[in-house]
């Protein structure tokens, strides 16, 4: 009966090892996106998977470059703040980049706020202060479409959180153990630095750009936002397209995340403890039942 059921294990490990090697084989083999699907010809988006890059935040000990944040703020507010908001990040969170008070102070007020009403029940502006919100380009969403060919900005608060593309079988199984949760920014780096010329025989739609990485489509309506020495480092850091788009993904993983260092911290010291538990958990069980016949 043991050798009966033995086997009947040993038979079920085998198979389920082959469907798993060949589902593994089956996703290295399919087309990384934009070729058409086997049933109907649709597409798959985006055509080309998002870069891996080495972020200083990824893996369980991983931590923000504060001086990296700080570039990515001046490429947020020289760049795409002409177009997208970040309405629910408060001025005042930028203490956490390394800025004083006083610097956050200082540039708040470079911002103007509506605010009110007053006594006469009306509505004014004033300059910011760190505990009001980056403000919106535009005054609404109706607006923002309509200066954008239809498609209004989408807000960057968790923008680095909300985005990120299906890494599918067996990627995401070792994502279980690396702690891979830099889909988002990977997503905002190749996007930005993806822009092409179409290759031959694709065609886009007028006033939208080819770009292999949106998810989407094979092109977006928002052109190259950003070129080579368009903003100015103070600290010497290359100024390309690249370290441009590595700066600003950096910062909004961080305006979407805040807290992430706090949190890898926290979980760090409960595996810690969770481990030495157990340990006096096993001993304490040996100690007891030591000397009792089981």
């Amino acid at each position: 009966m043991k050798k009966l059921v033995a086997s009947f294990f040993s038979l079920a490990f085998v198979a389920g090892l082959g469907v798993t090697t060949a589902l593994a084989q089956d996703h290295a083999a399919a087309p990384a996106g934009g070729e058409e699907h086997a049933e109907g010809g649709t597409p798959h988006y985006p055509i080309k998977h998002p870069k891996n890059v080495d972020w200083s935040f990824a893996g369980p000990f991983g931590h923000y470059d504060k001086g990296q944040l700080q570039r990515g703020l001046k490429v947020y507010t020289e760049v795409c703040s002409a177009c997208h908001s970040m309405k629910l990040v408060s001025f005042r969170t930028l203490e956490g980049l390394g800025y004083s008070e006083a610097q956050v102070k200082a540039f708040a007020a470079n911002y103007e706020v509506e605010d009110g009403p007053n006594d006469d029940g009306e509505m004014f502006t004033r300059k910011a202060v760190p505990s009001d919100y980056f403000p919106s380009p535009y005054p609404n969403n109706q607006a923002a479409a309509a200066a954008n060919n239809g498609a209004a900005p989408p807000d960057m608060s968790l923008l680095a959180k909300a985005r990120g593309i299906t890494r599918g079988f067996p990627t995401f199984i070792f994502d279980i153990f690396t702690q891979y949760q830099e889909g988002g920014p990977d997503y905002i780096y190749s996007l930005l630095t993806g822009y092409e010329e179409p290759p031959a025989g694709v065609e886009v739609a007028p006033g939208t750009h080819y770009n292999p990485y949106f998810a989407s489509a094979a092109a977006l309506a928002m052109a190259p936002p950003i070129s080579n020495d368009q903003v100015t480092y103070d600290d010497g850091a290359p100024q390309t397209v690249e370290q441009y788009s590595q700066d600003v993904a950096a910062f909004l993983m961080w305006a979407a995340e805040p807290h992430l260092e706090e949190r890898k911290r926290t979980g760090f010291m409960v595996m810690i403890f969770l481990l030495i538990f157990t340990g006096l958990i096993y001993l304490t069980k040996k100690s007891v039942y030591a000397n009792r016949e089981h």
